[in-house]
C-alpha cells in the first residue's frame, strides 16, 4: 500500500510521461473543456448523454476443456469503468441494468470507480454505496488508473473483496476455480502478476482481473485461462460502425473491446458502464456483461 501511495503522490496528475502511455488525456482538464464545447456546437452532446444512460446487457461464453464439472454454467457479472460520480443519475442507470442482467453467481468489478484521477473521492464511494445493494451475490474488485489506494478499505467495507495482486479460491461442490486480480497496470504500473498467480495450483482454472488489457502477454505466459479487463471504454466516442478514435491502451485494437484470444488464453474487454472526460457516448453503447463458463469436450 505504501508503494502505491508513494507513486500516487509523485505522479497522479501528470499529463505526459509515467505509465504505459506517454500522453494521458484523462489528466488534461483544459482539453476536456475544449472537447465538450466542440460536441455542444455540433449538437451531439445531448444525444450522447442519453446514449450514455442506455446500458446494454452483453452475454459471452468462455469454453474451457479443463473446467470442473461443478462449474458448468457458472456465471460472472462483469462491470467496469463505473465512473459513478460523473453525474448524479449514473448510479440509477447502472442499478436498472443490473436488475435486467438475470442470473449470475458472482460479480467482478474491473476498476475505475471515480471519474477524476486525483483529488477527493468521497462522491464516488457514496455513489457506489447506492449501487452495492443491487448486487446480491459475492463481489470481487480491483482498482483502475482513476482510483486511489485510499478507496480500497472503504470499498471493502461495502462488502467487496478487493484483489490487489492476490488470488481467491472459489469452491463449489468440492471443486475449485481461482480468481486473481492485479493493481492498476496502465498508469500506476502497480501490477504484480507473479504474486497474484503464485498461490494458484498448476492445472487449475484461473481468471485474471486486470483493469487494462495491456497485460495480455504477461497474463498468457503466466498460464491464466481467462482475462477480464476494461479501461478502454471501447473508445467511448466512435465513428459510425463503432470504430474507436482512440482506445488509450497499448494493445492490439482487436483487444480493445469484446471477446478476444491470445494463444490459449481467452479475454474480454468491457466497453464499460460509465463515461470519462465527457458525459457522452457516441456509437459505443455502455455495457455490463454476463460471462458463462462451460466445459469444452476433450478432443
Amino acid at each position: 500500500m505504501n508503494q502505491r501511495l508513494g507513486i500516487e503522490h509523485d505522479f497522479e496528475a501528470r499529463i505526459f510521461g509515467q505509465g504505459r502511455n506517454f500522453f494521458h488525456i484523462e489528466n488534461w482538464n483544459r482539453l476536456h473543456t475544449l472537447l465538450r464545447r466542440m460536441l455542444k456546437l455540433s449538437l451531439l452532446y445531448r444525444p450522447g448523454q442519453r446514449a450514455a444512460r442506455r446500458i446494454e446487457i452483453r452475454r459471452n461464453e468462455f469454453r474451457l476443456e479443463h473446467l470442473p464439472e461443478a462449474f458448468e454454467g457458472y456465471t460472472l457479472l462483469h462491470i467496469s469503468d463505473l465512473h459513478l460520480d460523473m453525474a448524479p443519475d449514473l448510479p440509477d442507470a447502472l442499478i436498472r441494468a443490473i436488475a435486467q442482467a438475470g442470473h449470475y453467481d458472482a460479480c467482478v468489478l474491473t476498476g475505475d470507480f471515480r471519474v477524476r484521477t486525483f483529488g477527493p473521492y468521497r462522491s464516488a464511494i457514496d455513489a457506489f454505496a447506492r449501487v452495492r445493494p443491487s448486487i446480491d451475490k459475492p463481489v470481487f474488485a480491483i482498482l483502475g488508473n482513476h482510483d486511489t489506494i485510499r478507496m480500497a478499505p472503504e470499498i471493502e467495507d461495502l462488502g467487496v473483496r478487493m484483489l490487489l495482486n492476490e488470488a481467491h479460491e472459489i469452491r463449489r461442490d468440492g471443486a475449485s476455480i481461482f480468481l486473481a486480480g492485479v493493481d492498476d497496470p496502465h498508469y500506476y504500473r502497480a501490477d504484480n502478476i507473479e504474486k497474484a498467480a503464485d498461490p494458484i495450483p498448476a492445472g487449475s482454472v484461473s481468471i485474471l482481473l486486470s483493469h487494462s488489457p495491456e497485460l495480455y502477454r504477461h497474463a498468457a505466459y503466466a498460464d491464466f485461462d481467462i482475462m477480464l479487463s476494461g479501461h478502454t471504454h471501447g473508445g467511448q466516442i466512435c465513428l459510425p460502425g463503432g470504430i474507436p478514435l482512440t482506445l488509450n491502451a497499448r494493445c492490439p485494437r482487436a483487444f480493445g473491446r469484446g471477446y478476444w484470444r491470445y494463444h490459449r488464453m481467452q479475454g474480454y474487454t468491457s466497453a464499460g458502464s460509465g463515461v470519462s472526460i465527457m458525459d457522452v457516448r457516441l456509437n459505443c453503447p455502455p455495457e455490463i456483461t454476463v460471462h458463462r463458463l462451460s466445459r469444452l469436450p476433450a478432443q
